[in-house]
């Protein structure tokens, strides 16, 4: 797992153990969004908490957050717990409390994991990456909307951008970018999470209108191992978003990560709430 005490992800990570399991951390002010910490820093957050487990087995198979409430500034507990190891896998649960208004813990954020041992097996890629230009073609976009988490990632759209203008003219949901931490930092799992959520609501891209919008679940899938990680190094990933189905308040997307080698490091599917 990469750390680097002086690099803000890692700063925005940082646990304090009180026993197994049970952490307690910040809020991360620089990875700020409009509302709490962007989602993919928390569920990176959630990871990294399953990854200092002094149980541990193996490496990070699936990640699932469920955003119950968002997270305000101060001091958050982790409760990560081992619920069951098998031989080749080991389930997790997770959840994230703060002081509520009498100052009693409420529960923010549940999640499950799933670490496993990887075998070399056979193998094989039916979703290769799409055909694109490389980032050093494509302009880095400037961070948007004035939220903070934007600075801490460098960002070359190849398709799929923010509308320009919000006139309900919008006709498909597929965005493509490649992606990078700003500073530069070496891929890992945490990350791999981080970037998972990265992309804007796909509502806003389908329809042309920029409408209330949230995460309500994310799942990520992880395929990379570390051999794959440490060939990714500080490289950019190219990123692919697409909607599926919008629905009386509430649509989902799917998405993939891959390395400049073309190599899919990671998969994920959410579910967002949207309001008309």
């Amino acid at each position: 797992m990469t750390t680097d005490s002086s690099h803000p992800f890692d700063k925005a990570l940082q646990l304090h153990a009180k026993a197994p399991g049970q952490y307690t951390g910040v809020a991360p002010a620089p990875y700020w969004n409009m509302v709490g910490p962007f989602g993919g820093v928390t569920a990176a957050t959630l990871l990294r908490a399953v990854l200092q487990h002094p149980e541990l087995l193996g490496d990070p198979l699936s990640l699932t957050v469920n955003y119950g409430g968002g997270l305000v500034a101060g001091e958050f507990q982790i409760q990560a717990v081992p619920v069951r190891t098998n031989r080749s896998t080991q389930h997790w649960t997770l959840s994230i409390l703060q002081p509520g208004p009498d100052g009693a813990p409420v529960v923010t954020t549940t999640g499950t994991a799933v670490t496993a041992v990887r075998r070399d097996t056979w193998s094989a890629a039916d979703t290769p990456a799409p055909e694109v230009p490389r980032p050093g073609d494509l302009a880095a976009i400037p961070p948007a909307f004035g939220v903070e988490w934007l600075s801490r990632y460098e960002m070359r759209p190849v398709t799929g951008t923010i509308p320009p203008v919000w006139d309900g003219s919008g006709d498909h949901s597929l965005s493509q970018l490649w992606m990078r931490d700003a500073p530069l930092r070496a891929i890992d799992f945490c990350s791999l999470a981080a970037m998972a959520d990265i992309f804007f609501p796909r509502v806003w891209l389908r329809r042309a209108r920029q409408v209330p919008a949230g995460t309500v679940s994310i799942t990520v899938y992880f395929h990379a191992s570390q051999a794959d990680l440490a060939a990714t190094g500080d490289g950019y990933l190219l990123g692919q978003a697409r909607g599926q189905e919008f629905r009386n308040g509430f649509f989902d997307h799917s998405a993939q990560l891959w390395n400049e080698a073309g190599t899919l490091l990671a998969t994920s599917h959410q579910i967002v709430y949207y309001k008309e």
